[in-house]
């Protein structure tokens, strides 16, 4: 089968080379951020459109370069009709959610804040929506309590070219049944940015630990600011710790050996944070 690839970052890098070991692909379209991409499109000599598709470039790049199936593995960029009908076969995507729910970007991010206890991936037919296409199969992955995004991505990793391979062999041996996603149980969430990672300290404990595991390194990170100075937090963890309930939420109860602030329904203790700020007992978190 004569596949075409759409894909960036180390995901899709991955997941690419593994493709490549048992099927021709004739193009790959990525962006300029994703360099281990690339430098596997020229170490096999494959065609490469590096950047934004849209408005008839990553069009005019593959038109001569017919293919049976277009994967869409963890592509930077949404596409238009004209690429998602160039395909003789069909056009699909994989999207890091158990579809309908989760549509959007960073799902395992936002299903960790939501303190989900499952996720998963989904192979979908595209078309011009975000993530509505029709369901071609789906696997369903475990969010432990520990869970970072990262973890759960690299849990991603692990299932991503099994889902590719099942929709291939449904395809080679006809046996593929689309699903009409139901739109009335679909949720939907933006883009995370590393600005939306400040901590509120009025949240219950358990979405601040959700919220700082979800969004720990080697992503940007869930930061509070101390005396103006910021702090980034990869991990905190409930402790039993005395407080009145008129003590503003973010207080630091104790410095040493780790700092330990108050929610309003309990404390959490600081296992690790990336800078390194004098504080004393009563300073408060911002």
């Amino acid at each position: 089968m004569n596949l075409g690839i759409l894909t960036s970052g180390n995901l899709g890098k991955d997941t690419l080379e593994k493709i490549l070991s048992e099927y021709k692909v004739s193009f790959v379209l990525t962006d300029s951020k994703s360099d281990g991409v690339i430098a596997l499109c020229e170490e096999h000599n494959i065609p490469c459109f590096i950047g934004n598709p849209r408005n008839g470039k990553g069009f005019a790049f593959i038109k001569e370069r017919k293919v049976d199936v277009i994967a869409s593995i963890n592509y930077l960029f949404l596409i238009e009709a004209d690429i998602i009908g160039h395909a003789s076969k069909l056009t699909f995507n994989i999207h890091g959610s158990l579809l309908p729910k989760y549509r959007g970007r960073t799902p395992h991010v936002w299903a960790i804040i939501n303190n989900e206890k499952e996720t998963g991936i989904t192979a979908h037919l595209i078309d011009e929506g975000c993530d509505t296409g029709a369901i071609l199969h789906q696997i369903v992955i475990p969010i432990t309590e520990n869970d970072t995004g990262n973890d759960l991505l690299n849990k991603y990793k692990e299932n991503y070219f099994g889902l590719v391979q099942n929709v291939l062999n449904k395809i080679e041996l006809d046996k593929l049944e689309p699903q009409e996603q139901d739109s009335n149980l679909a949720t939907y969430f933006g883009v995370r940015r590393p600005t939306d990672g400040h901590i509120n300290w009025n949240w219950q404990k358990e979405r601040i630990i959700n919220w700082v595991r979800a969004q720990a390194s080697p992503y940007p990170g869930a930061f509070s600011y101390l005396n103006g100075n910021k702090i980034t937090i990869d991990k905190v963890v409930p402790v039993e710790q005395g407080f009145h309930f008129e003590t503003e939420n973010g207080t630091i109860l104790e410095t040493e050996p780790n700092l330990i602030i108050k929610t309003p329904n309990g404390a959490l203790k600081v296992e690790q944070s990336r800078e390194e700020v004098e504080v004393k007992n009563g300073d408060k978190l911002t």
